[in-house]
């Protein structure tokens, strides 16, 4: 197979160029000092057949092509211009040699006619030595053929500066060292795409292609690029001539997919696009690569204003100053020889190979600046490098150049690279790849009037920066409609997640994200972040607010009001303690409890100290004070009003039934033995409430949404239910007693006021422990200390003041003749009954 196909490139290039061949003024040929090599498709073979005998492809009895004759053109008026510059290459002239290349199997006689030296190929023979026909090649159209003859000119390095290839394997430059481009990869093209589908924001796309290495490149980057950019490709397809193309738009039409990217050559394209006519396919919207993206024929198409709106991607720069001046000129001296000398013609085409061009004289003018110009600045530019390279290389100042250095192909490989010249209006550089920079232009396909238009509606640059922009102003829809829909979900309201649902990721049902979370849409759709401690949210909310901190301060009139009557209470204890001290000898100061008073009102006035620990902000020491002040000292209270019930009663009503238990109990100080065993085991409950588990303050977030409460915590459950059982069982003891003293004489029957103190104590602490179960606010503090000075209050007003008020207010109550009395009443009722 090997050695066929070597014995069929042979015999077809020895068929085609060892015979005498007549150069008259013509398309293909230009002599000068230094020789270019061209590639066009003059025509295009629709289908490829297997060649088994040796012959070569005559390009002129296949399909014509117009673009590809317009193409030409450029190539020769760009060598006119530089031929005619005073500053580039002023003294060398420029020639060509130009190939009509219509197929990438059968067209090897053109090549290796540029890379043949006097009529032979010397394979092995040095750079420095071998000096082929061209010293450069501009062409083929298309990536598969470029990539079909790439290796024949990379191997001695000649410069091969394409115009219309963009397959990104050809930016590899360990395989395709000297290949050189002027149009933009598919990996640029297929940036831009995606920069038009973000930039409607549609993410449900389909992606059409052709069965070769232009389109299967561009699937591949588009599959590559789309990666993290909430894009979906929803179908894609790579077409052949023969495909089904209606059931491919059934298959579309099916998805709702509404944006379809054709990314194929034009005969493609032309396909496609009367299927979807023929289809009555409407309203979506096509994107056209630059392959067919000026396309003349297909707006031209009846019925095509229905399939929907058609944005092209095509060279930002589509015409070229003074082009059209030059094909009417052209035209003027080439119809005539055309029309004049048919023999010349006709010989032309037995002596020829492949530069041949039945239609090409029954152009006119117009014909040719009508043509599509996708192409225009690339094949122009290319020339303009090769000229600069060569400027370069031969030494050229303004003047002159030096036409006794040599150029070699090589030598203007190396200088392509440092190249950075403008030409109108654009920069022309290479990267490391020999890519250029990029200039596309969005062009929205007119097709509302005749004749159809291209309307520029957004541009793309790389060069200085990458710069995308789009006139949404400008850009009419189909029917007039706003930006259409092509999306496999609508996009979640703000503060809903997505959920996935079926292969896809743009496929998703919307959840809306619960309090105290919020949705970072940037960071990640599918997830509600939860806020910070500090931090709160509504449900579907998308960012957080900080919580206010709140702790009842000392400066809230609240606080200021309960901590003035502390101090008022206070004040009030001491004057208590000062009157009872004043008095200790009298018979109420004594009755109360003597001694035993000092202790309570010391009590209480420590307890009423607590208070002052619930303002400000809480902290460990304030919230241990708070606590264990107030619960271990009234708790002592509480234990000397206990034990003064019990010896009330005992004194009265047990001394007579058990006299030695009353006399141990007078003799070993029962009284205090009793207060201080209570208040020790009280102590040790406090001690380990406090030890166990420390109350501390913490920051409750969960009462409120918008708010951190700054509360001291009641520590272990287990050990502070001890304390408080302590005390109200002490409580409870001395209801007791008080209740067995109810009858006891006037001046020593405490009950009554015992009573409604404890009665007061328990209703308040109740009150204020269902409170904290329903209610849940930054004052539960003033509650707690309200409770605490209710409690002092209880025993105050109902124990002491009385007292006090006899002390100070009736005398004559407090004398030992009026109590002595009381208890002879008293002794005399019992006896009576």
């Amino acid at each position: 197979m090997l050695l066929s196909s070597i014995y069929i490139l042979i015999v077809g290039f020895t068929n085609c160029f060892f015979f005498k061949i007549s150069w008259s003024t013509s398309d293909f040929s230009l002599e000068g000092d230094y020789l270019l090599g061209g590639l066009f498709p003059l025509h295009e073979i629709e289908h490829e057949t297997a060649l088994f005998s040796a012959e070569t492809t005559k390009c002129f009895r296949h399909i014509s092509s117009k673009s590809g004759y317009q193409m030409l053109q450029v190539m020769r008026f760009a060598v006119e211009e530089i031929n005619n510059s005073t500053s580039l290459l002023p003294n060398v002239s420029l020639g060509y040699e130009i190939f009509d290349y219509c197929s990438n199997t059968k067209n090897f006689n053109s090549a290796l006619s540029f890379i043949s030296k006097n009529g032979s190929i010397k394979p092995k023979e040095k750079h420095n030595n071998y000096q082929p026909k061209v010293i450069a090649l501009t062409g083929p159209y298309g990536s598969t053929s470029s990539m079909t003859i790439a290796p024949l000119f990379t191997m001695d390095l000649i410069p091969m500066v394409n115009y219309g290839a963009s397959t990104s394997a050809l930016s590899n430059k360990l395989q395709y060292p000297s290949f050189v481009r002027t149009m933009p990869s598919n990996k640029d093209l297929v940036e831009m795409i995606i920069h038009i589908i973000q930039w409607f924001g549609w993410n449900w796309v389909a992606f059409i292609g052709s069965q070769d290495d232009y389109s299967t490149d561009g699937l591949k980057q588009f599959n590559k690029y789309i990666n993290n950019t909430g894009i979906c490709l929803a179908y894609q397809e790579g077409l052949s001539l023969k495909a089904n193309y209606s059931q491919t738009l059934k298959n579309i039409d099916k998805l709702n997919i509404n944006v379809i990217v054709v990314f194929a050559l034009p005969q493609y394209a032309t396909k496609f696009i009367k299927a979807a006519i023929a289809n009555n396919i409407q309203d979506k919207v096509w994107i056209a690569s630059n392959a067919w993206a000026m396309n003349q024929q297909i707006p031209r198409e009846p019925g095509i204003g229905k399939i929907g709106t058609v944005i092209g991607i095509a060279e930002r720069l589509l015409s070229l100053p003074g082009f059209n001046e030059f094909i009417y000129k052209d035209r003027g001296t080439t119809d005539v020889r055309h029309n004049d000398s048919d023999e010349t013609g006709i010989l032309g085409k037995r002596n020829t190979c492949n530069q041949v061009c039945e239609y090409c004289s029954l152009l006119t003018a117009e014909d040719i600046i009508n043509e599509n110009p996708t192409l225009s600045f690339s094949i122009y530019s290319a020339i303009y490098t090769i000229a600069h390279a060569l400027h370069r290389v031969l030494q050229c100042d303004m003047n002159e150049c030096h036409k006794n250095t040599m150029a070699k192909p090589y030598m203007l490989l190396e200088e392509i690279k440092k190249l950075d010249f403008p030409l109108d209006g654009r920069q022309v550089k290479y990267d490391k790849n020999y890519d250029p920079t990029i200039s596309y232009a969005v062009v929205l396909w007119r097709t509302d009037v005749n004749p159809p238009q291209f309307e520029v509606v957004g541009t793309y640059d790389t060069h200085p920066e990458i710069t995308f922009r789009i006139n949404n102003s400008r850009l009419r829809w189909h029917n007039n409609s706003s930006v259409p829909f092509s999306n496999c979900s609508v996009e979640c309201k703000a503060g809903y997640s997505r959920r996935h649902e079926g292969f896809h990721s743009c496929c998703f049902s919307c959840e809306k994200c619960p309090p105290n979370s919020y949705l970072n849409f940037s960071r990640d759709p599918y997830t509600c972040f939860p806020c910070a401690e500090s931090e709160w949210s509504d449900e579907g909310s998308t960012t957080c607010k900080t919580r206010s901190v709140v702790y009842v301060q000392f400066t809230e009139i609240p606080s200021i009001i309960v901590m003035i009557s502390t101090v008022f209470l206070i004040f009030l204890l001491i004057a208590v303690f000062c009157i009872f001290a004043y008095n200790y000898d009298t018979p109420v100061v004594k009755s109360a409890g003597g001694s035993m008073c000092f202790l309570m009102l010391t009590s209480l006035i420590f307890s009423s100290v607590s208070v002052f620990f619930f303002f400000g902000k809480p902290t460990f020491v304030f919230c241990l004070l708070r606590n264990v002040i107030f619960t271990f000292f009234f708790t002592v209270c509480i234990s000397c009003l206990t034990v003064r019930s019990f010896q009330i009663v005992c004194v009265f009503k047990m001394a007579a039934q058990f006299p030695k238990v009353h006399s141990l109990w007078v003799k070993h100080n029962g009284q205090w033995l009793f207060v201080a065993f209570a208040s020790f085991i009280h102590l040790i409950s406090c001690v380990i409430w406090m030890t166990v588990n420390p109350v501390n303050a913490i920051a409750d977030s969960w009462s409120f949404k918008d708010q951190i409460l700054l509360i001291c915590e009641r520590g272990n459950n287990a050990t502070f239910s001890i304390v408080v059982f302590l005390s109200w069982a002490l409580g409870f003891l001395c209801l007791l007693f008080s209740y067995m003293g109810r009858d006891l004489p006037k001046s020593y029957n405490e009950a009554k006021s015992i009573t409604f103190s404890l009665i007061m104590y328990y209703l308040t602490w109740i009150a204020y422990f269902t409170a904290c179960l329903i209610i849940k606010s930054k004052y539960m503090v003033i509650f707690n200390a309200m409770a605490q000075v209710s409690s002092i209050n209880g025993i105050l007003f109902s124990y002491f003041i009385p007292k006090s008020y006899i002390i100070i207010f009736q005398p004559q109550k407090n004398t030992p003749a009026y109590f002595q009395t009381s208890i002879q009443n008293y002794t005399q009722t019992i006896s009576r009954t």
